[in-house]
């Protein structure tokens, strides 16, 4: 089983785990030095063209074109 817990790494070279971690035996693990602090912000771009794309997505002909994507199929 793999599991990502996100850490930090001082100038030292020291790792801590931002979580609790339990393990039953020792284990391995890679870890990978991110080039920055983690980003919450949304993309300006996708806001600014969402209003414009859903004018195109919302139509009648686009559920059409994609509904052998939305097949439920029962039991």
């Amino acid at each position: 089983m793999f599991r990502t817990v996100e850490a930090i790494i001082d100038e030292q070279g020291n790792v801590r785990l931002l979580e609790t971690v339990r393990l039953s035996a020792v284990r391995r693990a890679l870890v990978t030095i991110l080039e920055q602090e983690p980003v919450d912000i949304v993309s300006e771009t996708a806001l600014l063209s969402e209003p414009a794309l859903a004018e195109d997505w919302n139509r009648p002909e686009e559920d059409a074109a994609w509904s052998h994507l939305q097949r439920v199929v029962s039991s």
